[in-house]
């Protein structure tokens, strides 16, 4: 039995490096592209990149709603109704390039408005403007790269939807570098590197029409919105997902602007990117422990159904708190990297801000955890309402109580206060969950 565990073990820790990796490469390079508009921008251009973000998260949500949703249709369709899905990956993307220019076009076209929604004022929008006109036009190669990738790993080619991850993380970093300083483009070189970031990946995924394995054609067709709305359903879990991304730092941008103006949004900026790559770590290990768990419970192993949730929270809760400790004790040389403008009122607002808000950092390891592994063990449903919880029910609500009584304090620890909440509620879930499971492995 021991034996049997080591092996267990020897496979998660497989998983969840390789996760860890693939999830970490594109949080890098977001990583490396807010340093780089530091550079160039300084603190005003970080406050524009954060108010530019909820755009992005929309670009996202409808890639993930389209592409997640579709894929899913089209998996489950594939074997027994292949007549149903003969034309859906054509149908999806001449949709999904369809609403991308009307979004590119819309915001060009509603530009001031739109940034004054967003939160911009009379020191961001004119640095804004240029920046979100081009960047505008990326939402159809973001919006189809997501239904490719999708969809290609769905088609039976996940290495080919990697390798294009990876091209795409490595060159971009490269092309962001050549048109902010080598061209210097500045802040509309970040935006058209913005743009180049999908438009490489959909060009490396090409290669799959020479996968010999493949189902997957291209159609000439007028989008059904029957189809695309069947196929859109099952996405919506995804979509809501991310959606609560972009709406959280839309809320955190709206009232640290009137709290204390567009350096301590900035200041977010520099918080908001970190948490990418702890959160990127997080959910490669919470991505590794999944289709294990998942599988265990499949065959009826509910002991090492055990196993891999005790293992998974050992490795994430080590690496979250040694990421809360860095952070906490090199916080100013941390915020010192994105402020090559030395700017002494953002990095009041950051170094201030980092310990507060990293705080988060083991609840929320635990709380990504949590929610994957809940559909890995059939309880999908569950696992969605703690998603709405964390990202929307109690997250929105803390920012805005807590940060107007407590000012901007209050608003770096709504974060941990809401993961606090979701991790003491998602616990007694499990708990419950794996309490009506047998306690030994059993013959499926």
């Amino acid at each position: 039995m021991d034996g049997d565990k080591m092996t267990l073990t020897k496979e998660l820790n497989h998983y969840i490096k390789r996760n860890i990796a693939a999830s970490v490469g594109l949080s890098i390079y977001i990583l490396i592209d807010t340093i780089f508009i530091s550079m160039t921008g300084g603190s005003i251009g970080m406050a524009v990149l954060n108010l530019s973000l909820p755009l992005f998260s929309l670009f996202n949500c409808l890639g993930m709603l389209l592409g997640v949703g579709g894929a899913a249709y089209y998996s489950l369709n594939k074997l027994t109704h292949p007549e149903r899905v003969e034309t859906l990956y054509s149908e999806i993307i001449i949709f999904a390039v369809i609403i991308g220019f009307l979004i590119a076009f819309g915001i060009n076209i509603f530009i001031h408005p739109l940034l004054r929604v967003l939160g911009g004022n009379s020191q961001t929008i004119p640095m804004a403007i240029p920046y979100v006109r081009i960047l505008a036009f990326g939402a159809p190669f973001t919006i189809c790269n997501y239904v490719s990738i999708n969809f290609i790993r769905n088609d039976g080619n996940p290495t080919l939807t990697m390798m294009a991850t990876l091209i795409e993380t490595s060159s971009v970093v490269v092309v962001d570098w050549l048109l902010i300083f080598g061209v210097g483009l500045h802040m509309e070189g970040a935006a058209l590197a913005g743009i180049f970031s999908p438009a490489c990946s959909l060009c490396v995924l090409t290669r799959h029409r020479h996968f010999t394995d493949r189902r997957l054609h291209w159609h000439w067709v007028v989008p059904k919105l029957t189809t695309i709305g069947h196929a859109a359903r099952l996405g919506i879990a995804a979509f809501l997902n991310e959606l609560s991304t972009g709406v959280s730092i839309y809320v955190f941008n709206i009232v640290l602007l009137k709290l204390a103006g567009n350096y301590a949004i900035a200041a977010y900026g520099v918080i908001s990117n970190i948490a990418i790559v702890t959160v990127a770590i997080a959910n490669g290990v919470a991505l590794g422990v999944q289709p294990i768990a998942s599988r265990e419970y499949g065959i009826h192993h509910f002991k090492n159904v055990r196993v891999a949730l005790k293992h998974g929270l050992k490795i994430t809760v080590t690496i979250a708190i040694a990421a809360f400790i860095i952070l906490s004790i090199f916080r100013t040389p941390v915020a010192s990297i994105f402020n090559s403008h030395h700017q002494s009122i953002m990095m009041k607002y950051a170094t201030a801000g980092l310990p507060i808000y990293f705080s988060s950092t083991t609840f929320t390891a635990i709380n990504l955890l949590l929610i994957l592994f809940l559909a890995a063990i059939d309880a999908a449903s569950t696992s969605f309402s703690l998603s709405l919880l964390r990202g929307y029910i109690i997250l929105l609500p803390m920012i805005v109580i807590l940060g107007f009584t407590l000012g901007t304090h209050g608003v770096w620890a709504a974060v941990p206060v809401t993961e606090l909440l979701t991790t003491i509620i998602g616990t007694l879930v499990v708990r419950n969950r794996l309490s009506a499971l047998p306690d030994r492995n059993e013959k499926a």
